[in-house]
């Protein structure tokens, strides 16, 4: 058994150096992109979350105030500046910051095409879609299957061999479960990595769904005030930094790109990927094509059904939290009553 776990990892190993040699430029570039990407994604959340925590803090003055400052650190500007040296350096060819243990998981997708044909890229690739839009989802496609490829062929060979020095020094026992324990905890790190992306995929089209009713009332009060549409969306667009927001400025730099507004708002409708969504782009596309009058009574009614399905969607959420609570209230019930039933128990027994 030990010379077959041994000879398992080595040509786990084997194969894992031998993909690190097969990394060819484009990879490396591929890989420089995404990180470009990435850290001018979180260069942004990072504003948006000091502009959030400023317009909180606007509220309070004195000594209020300054104890705020103080627990909230509402000013990113060193890890700012750190995100946008290394975006320097990735521009200039540096690629000391790119994570070589990845790597291997690019030169893989490259050497085997059917990896780009399954299920599991497919959704993947859709749900980056979703996340980065079309620009972008190839590449953080590739990214993420490269860690799926890259990690487990990596993190079990090492948990092989950190099991087989164990077992060669009569720890059998130890050896056992960290091969059997190491090698499953690195399979469930690496599905998270998955899991995670589709958890963000579904907090996303949940918050766009919360968000809907603002955005359609806004619209609705706007165009039945006078506006026209192409300017009561950018106006509605530019209000907050949220998810639907967000997507809806992106359709509204596309127009002023002269993308077809059937371009634009079909775009808008795969990446939000919900019905209101779908509904009220339909609803505007339909406006400009044939040119509906009652758009804004359209707005009017799309506003009303939104905000009855939120009312709806409370109630749910309001449901579930309480079965959710169930379980510590139970547990709760059972504590106190062991409290109580204890003493009575001692005192029958002393009787």
């Amino acid at each position: 058994m030990l010379i077959a776990i041994t000879t398992l990892a080595s040509l786990m190993l084997i194969a894992w150096l031998i993909l690190l040699t097969r990394i060819s430029r484009e990879d490396w570039m591929q890989s420089a992109y995404v990180k470009v990407f990435d850290n001018l994604a979180e260069i942004e959340n990072l504003r948006i979350r000091d502009k959030q925590t400023s317009e909180r803090l606007s509220k309070f003055n004195g000594i209020a105030l300054v104890v705020l400052k103080l627990l909230i650190n509402a000013d990113s500007k060193k890890k700012i500046n750190k995100l946008e040296c290394d975006i320097e350096r990735l521009r200039r060819g540096d690629l000391r910051s790119i994570n070589v243990l990845v790597m291997p998981g690019y030169a893989l997708q490259r050497e085997i095409k059917t990896i780009g044909k399954g299920n599991v890229y497919k959704i993947i690739m859709t749900n980056c879609f979703e996340l980065y839009g079309k620009k972008h989802a190839l590449n953080k496609t590739k990214q993420l299957l490269a860690k799926l490829l890259s990690y487990p062929l990596i993190g079990v060979a090492c948990t092989l061999m950190l099991g087989v020095i164990f077992l060669g020094a009569d720890s059998v026992s130890v050896g056992l479960g960290i091969i059997g324990i190491g090698s499953l905890l690195v399979l469930v790190l690496v599905y998270a990595i998955y899991d995670e992306l589709c958890d963000l995929v579904r907090k996303r089209r949940t918050a766009i769904i919360r968000q809907f009713p603002n955005v359609v009332s806004k619209l609705a009060l706007l165009v039945t005030s006078g506006m026209i549409m192409d300017r009561a969306w950018k106006e509605t667009a530019y209000s907050r930094d949220t998810e639907l927001y967000i997507e809806m400025r992106k359709t509204s730099q596309e127009l002023d790109n002269l993308v077809s507004p059937e371009s634009a708002y079909n775009g808008f409708i795969k990446r939000c990927n919900t019905k209101e969504s779908a509904k009220l782009a339909s609803a505007i596309m339909q406006n400009l094509s044939k040119g509906n009058a009652e758009i804004g009574e359209l707005l009017k009614n799309l506003a009303r059904e939104a905000w009855q399905e939120r009312r709806h969607m409370a109630k749910r959420d309001a449901e579930k939290a309480n079965s959710k609570l169930m379980i510590p209230t139970m547990l709760l019930f059972l504590a106190i009553l062991v409290m109580l039933m204890v003493p009575v128990a001692m005192n029958f027994s002393g009787l």
